[in-house]
């Protein structure tokens, strides 16, 4: 048989593929060769924070996840992103492999979405390009994942409004208009209203997103896995944080997911001191002509954004009360070295001063 007949009867067995893979690590997972790699130039859809958003939430969207969490933060020029699905999982023999060039596991899932082509594969290695860490903090297959993404947003910008919540009219002909900056807010929204039919979307801070797992878990998981899971490795991530026994326990559990918390905000979501986050088009409304025209649900103040403190400003508010507090404690003997707790509705501020009696 000539080189060309047997070249010509291998593609016909096995397609292309061959041409483009330059190892198999099995699980779906593959290096791809330097030319397909080329070809597919996925570095160049990272342009800012929100580009990162959003290929997260794909990527969470093609491992069939039905619940996506996005945790974000920021300290200084410092962005932090944690995502947490339910999906498909990644195998831990890939978390070392999967931020490295040219491994992907979509070797022939390309398709064009609202965002253009997808399913090039590449993303997490383009991620971590972009971004100072990036990270698999828990996962395994069928049992979800937990990614976390640090961007110095002086080399990677972001848009400077992250609070504002997008708005949404109804024009002429039923199309519905989008406004606001394309912040991550608007990102996560425009996601999930494309994705609605497969997914919902959660959006909030660290501590949101752990308050709405706990509570999820708590709501989901067996009393028997509650009680007697001795390896909460093997629990779904979405299910996990409900395990825990104590404050310290939950604590530590939401750190190996990304999700950075104080022991005493962690005693907090277990006294249900914190609530759970609604899906993001859950506080969509929609407007024709300036009035009300339809809402997802009726409002009520739970349901309505809060707004987002920056962290040092939150700092500030609560280093102003300790002060003024600390000269009145002495009055009463009371402690004066206390740490006030902050929390934030729609309509109000409320801040929470321990009192701690000296001779307790």
């Amino acid at each position: 048989m000539s080189d060309k007949s047997l070249e010509s009867f291998v593609e016909e067995v096995s397609g292309t593929s061959h041409l483009r893979v330059e190892h198999d690590f099995g699980d779906g997972f593959v290096r791809l060769r330097t030319s397909e790699a080329e070809r597919r130039q996925a570095i160049q859809d990272i342009r800012s924070v929100e580009s990162i958003v959003l290929e997260l939430l794909r990527n969470s969207r093609d491992a069939h996840a039905t619940k996506i969490f996005v945790a974000m933060s920021r300290e200084g020029a410092k962005r932090s992103l944690t995502v947490v699905d339910d999906g498909d999982g990644i195998p831990k023999t890939m978390h070392g492999h999967v931020f490295e060039p040219r491994v992907t596991s979509k070797l022939d899932t390309s398709h064009i979405d609202a965002w253009g082509m997808h399913g090039r594969g590449m993303a997490l290695y383009s991620i971590s390009v972009n971004a100072d860490n990036s990270e698999i903090m828990r996962s395994d297959v069928g049992l979800g994942c937990a990614i976390k993404v640090d961007v110095n947003t002086e080399k990677l910008s972001e848009k400077s409004d992250q609070s504002s919540f997008p708005t949404f009219t109804l024009a002429e002909g039923g199309t519905v208009l989008v406004r606001g900056p394309r912040n991550i807010l608007r990102t996560s929204c425009e996601f999930a209203i494309e994705s609605r039919s497969t997914c919902s979307v959660y959006v909030g801070s660290p501590v949101e997103v752990a308050a709405t797992l706990f509570y999820y878990g708590s709501a989901t998981l067996s009393a028997i896995d509650k009680a007697f899971c001795r390896d909460v490795s093997q629990l779904p991530l979405s299910k996990m944080l409900a395990t825990a026994g104590e404050p310290e326990e939950l604590r530590v559990l939401a750190q190996s997911m990304g999700l950075e918390m104080s022991e005493r905000t962690a005693r907090r979501i277990m006294n249900g001191e914190i609530a759970a986050l609604d899906p993001i088009l859950d506080c969509v409304e929609i407007t024709r002509d300036n009035k009300p025209a339809a809402k997802k649900r009726t409002q009520t103040k739970q349901g309505r954004k809060a707004i987002r403190f920056d962290k040092n400003d939150a700092n500030l508010l609560k280093s102003t009360a300790r002060e003024a507090f600390g000269e009145i404690a002495r009055r009463y003997y009371l402690e004066g070295d206390i740490e006030p707790q902050m929390r934030v509705s729609y309509d109000k501020i409320t801040l929470t001063l321990p009192i701690i009696r000296k001779d307790d």
